[in-house]
């Protein structure tokens, strides 16, 4: 989800990549909600971040939950500044498929919110942001 979003919030500003410890399908709950803000994600697929290291550099490199920033590795070539952003896994909820899709449309809107805050900051602040300072 927070790929989609910057592709579409971030426009031309950046070269957006998302990969992720674990890859797997694409959760369908995912497209699903996603799809109720007209961002079609039907066609994406996971990939995993061994697809780029050592083979892409990176000016910011952003993890988005908790399991992700304690696994992920140290440095990638090239990253100037790491962000950590926790957010909620949707796909580890139990409960009813209208409990789970509650879920998901939380972690998608908390998303969209967070990153439109950080692209709204002026250039120099946004590279100054690191693990330890990210926005509340």
């Amino acid at each position: 989800m927070g790929e989609a979003w910057l592709r579409k919030l971030g426009g031309d500003e950046f070269e957006v990549h998302s990969a992720g410890l674990d890859p797997s399908l694409v959760n369908p709950f995912t497209i699903r909600v996603m799809g109720e803000k007209g961002i079609d994600m039907s066609a994406h697929h996971a990939k995993s971040v061994r697809e780029y290291l050592g083979k892409k550099e990176f000016t910011y490199v952003i993890t988005v939950c908790s399991r992700a920033e304690d696994r992920c590795p140290v440095a990638f070539l090239g990253e100037l500044h790491r962000l950590h952003w926790p957010f909620d896994d949707p796909a580890a909820v139990q409960g009813s498929d209208e409990e789970k899709l509650a879920k998901f449309r939380q972690v998608r809107d908390e998303i969209e919110t967070k990153i439109k805050q950080w692209l709204e900051l002026p250039n120099n602040e946004r590279r100054h942001l690191t693990v330890s300072k990210t926005l509340q």
